[in-house]
């Protein structure tokens, strides 16, 4: 499936085909259960065109079980899900059983991680908050067994349709591509940037998106800790993401022929 869009605004790595599927392709990357990884690096190997997947048993993280669409698993976290609101607020070291349970599981986790389940990430203010917040997603049991991200040029446009397609962007793309979804809609709601998790921002939420009649583009790497390993991978700091429910990314690339992608305005900016 080639795509237009990509052409137009001479995208530096592929789009990114998320599908759900009971099979697994056979050369893709996996991380092994129970071993900690981001779904960021999972995209991003799809981006540099490889296939990447993830399952019930190898999401990487909690939060990207979450993401990916494996249910609420938060309550799996280390201290259940109150152990989670602390990790995401103040952190777990003044709570009744916080050391003792950061030190059953530090073997398991980075220095990073541990650090922040005993303080806090500090990315909401308080445990309560937190808990409003996770009440607040949209929680999504995925039909499949697979969530699997392959480079959208592999995908035969006849067979398999994908659930989203996610753009690594940088600023200027991004306003292109804000601009081109909302080029054929008259009105000027059609993208959205919630405050999510970098796998949830490309999962769950242009999940809830594609279930609207009109569904919006949702903006991502708004998450601090994405961008970093995001950054370490492909070593840009500009990139964002762009991830389009399948019924919308199909009206834009309807729309790039005859679009203000073919103008001076957009091409100077191309080629400055």
């Amino acid at each position: 499936m080639e795509s237009a869009i990509a052409k137009a605004i001479q995208l530096k790595y592929q789009p990114v085909a998320l599908i759900w599927s009971d099979e697994k392709p056979a050369d893709a990357m996996q991380f092994a259960e129970g071993k900690w990884g981001c779904v960021m690096w999972l995209i991003v190997h799809a981006a540099k065109g490889k296939p990447a997947v993830a399952d019930r048993q190898t999401f990487g993280c909690f939060g990207g079980g979450v993401g990916l669409g494996f249910g609420n698993q938060y309550v799996n976290f280390p201290g259940g899900e109150e152990g989670f609101c602390h990790f995401l607020s103040s952190g777990n070291a003044s709570r009744k059983s916080g050391i003792e349970i950061a030190e059953k599981v530090k073997p398991f986790m980075t220095q990073e991680s541990y650090d922040h389940f005993l303080h806090g990430e500090r990315y909401i203010q308080s445990p309560a908050l937190v808990e409003k917040f996770i009440r607040s997603l949209p929680l999504t049991e995925t039909p499949s067994t697979y969530v699997v991200f392959r480079p959208l040029s592999d995908i035969d446009p006849d067979g398999e349709k994908p659930q989203t397609v996610i753009f690594f962007v940088n600023p200027d793309q991004l306003s292109a591509l804000t601009v081109l979804a909302n080029y054929g809609r008259g009105d000027h709601d059609n993208v959205t940037i919630p405050y999510a998790a970098g796998c949830q921002s490309v999962g769950i939420y242009p999940y809830r998106e594609a279930q609207s009649n009109r569904p919006r583009a949702v903006v991502g790497l708004t998450d601090l800790s994405a961008r970093v390993y995001v950054r370490k991978q492909l070593g840009d700091p500009h990139l964002m993401t762009f991830s389009v429910p399948f019924f919308l990314y199909e009206e834009m690339e309807q729309n790039v022929s005859g679009s203000f992608l073919e103008c001076a305005t957009w091409q100077s900016l191309l080629y400055e």
